[in-house]
């Protein structure tokens, strides 16, 4: 007789084990690795949110995208110290139902913070901040100087 494993018929098959093992890793790769997945706001480990964020340059601004869904406008806060913008935020969602058969509270919290070197100090008045729906867009005017201090460098063959 040889060593096959025959699966009683109460207990699991061992495919089904290893496929349902196999699917609970992957969902955890996903959930606890902000490069995974949908681009939402996401919780991570520790309660700290991690929103979604878009960078990208024109000639003359840096334009940040960030998609904070939840998150009311008097909970963020936007800092430039230096060459660095920094976002940090906070999402409080309570919800409650109360029907003849049950009661339902719901709490959940998180917060966020996020810098994004710029490479150059922008001036007092060259940013420009609109929070609409969930998403925060962010313009930030280059300086002469900054623009000036961008060059291209050749590539040669040996």
């Amino acid at each position: 007789m040889d060593n096959q494993i025959i699966p009683t018929p109460n207990a699991p098959h061992p495919f089904f084990e290893t496929l349902q093992q196999e699917l609970e890793r992957m969902i955890d790769r996903i959930r606890y690795n902000p490069s995974l997945g949908d681009r939402t706001l996401r919780m991570g480990i520790s309660g700290q949110l991690i929103p979604a964020i878009d960078v990208s340059e024109t000639e003359d601004t840096y334009e940040i995208v960030a998609e904070v869904p939840g998150v009311s406008e008097e909970d963020l806060d936007i800092t430039i110290t230096g060459d660095v913008v920094t976002l940090k935020g906070e999402k409080i969602n309570d919800r409650e139902e109360k029907e003849t058969n049950y009661h339902m509270v719901e709490r959940s919290y998180g917060h966020f913070q996020r810098s994004i070197p710029l490479g150059f100090t922008p001036d007092d008045d060259a940013v420009k901040a609109v929070f609409e729906s969930g998403v925060l867009r962010l313009s930030i005017r280059k300086s002469a100087s900054a623009k000036a201090a961008t060059r291209k460098i050749s590539i040669t063959t040996p």
